[in-house]
């Protein structure tokens, strides 16, 4: 694990106790003013329970999207790296420049994906490039056989499908009202707690910072999950791994250099 990734780890959870610290505080303070007028009643564990069932349901839907995210950039480096192949496969059977130029053009393409994942790029210029592909597709009729040409539309269709996914995945936060309902309800349990007398005091303290510790934490989490690729984001901690990208970068990289293509990552 990274240290900007760890560091981001601990910072969820430092968040999370200090708003537990600082309920405990505000219930030290109401009860040395004597302000405890609620009582303990059995609705209180109904509440807390239906606003973890509801804290569940978010929870399932967004693990059911972070679950794909988890694939798309392994997905995005095959499709990547198939392209790349076809490059090798054209100039060792024909040894046609346009070879050259197009595995430059496909790492150009991994390191503009990478650089868009972290928000350096925008998406329709990612999106231009894919659709650029069809110049090479043109150049490559008359050197390569039919299932050739159409496996390259077919990667080039999967690239735009999972760009556009993604983009879909971070740009839209899962059902907005029911973040707004759980969040309200937690906050209105916190207060319930902070004001509510229970008998002898120190164990309320610790019932009240156990149950404010697992609704905050929960909330605090399903936030972050709702975000897989929020690699700018500081306080995102749950992100998928760009490794098997960055790896690619690097590895079409060296390819060309062996190959005596020692082209700009990024051509244009």
């Amino acid at each position: 694990m990274s240290f900007g990734l760890a560091w981001k780890k601990r910072a969820l959870l430092g968040t999370t106790f200090l708003i537990v610290f600082g309920v405990i505080v505000l219930k030290f303070a109401v009860h040395w003013m004597g302000w405890e007028f609620l009582s303990l009643n059995p609705l209180l564990s109904g509440i807390v329970a239906a606003n973890v069932f509801l804290m569940g349901f978010l929870l399932s839907g967004v693990l059911a999207d972070y679950k794909e995210s988890e694939r798309l950039p392994g997905e995005l480096t095959v499709a990547l790296e198939a392209l790349a192949d076809d490059a090798i496969c054209l100039h060792h059977r024909t040894q046609a420049p346009i070879a050259r130029e197009f595995h430059g053009f496909v790492a150009g393409m991994g390191a503009s994906v990478q650089a868009w994942l972290y928000r350096r790029e925008r998406t329709t210029v990612l999106m231009e490039r894919v659709a650029e592909l069809n110049r090479f597709v043109l150049a490559f009729e008359p050197l390569m056989a039919a299932n050739y040409i159409v496996r390259i539309r077919q990667e080039q269709s999967a690239l735009r499908r999972m760009v556009i996914r993604i983009h879909t995945i971070r740009e839209t936060s899962f059902v907005s009202s029911g973040y707004l309902i759980a969040e309200s309800v937690t906050a209105l349990l916190a207060l319930g707690l902070i004001l509510v007398k229970i008998d002898p005091f120190y164990e309320s303290v610790f019932f009240v910072g156990v149950i404010t510790f697992f609704l905050t934490f929960l909330n605090l989490l399903i936030r972050d999950l709702d975000n897989p690729f929020g690699y700018v984001d500081v306080s995102s901690a749950e992100d998928v791994s760009l490794k098997p990208l960055e790896d690619l970068v690097i590895r079409l990289k060296a390819q060309g250099a062996r190959l005596g293509w020692d082209l700009p990552a990024n051509p244009r």
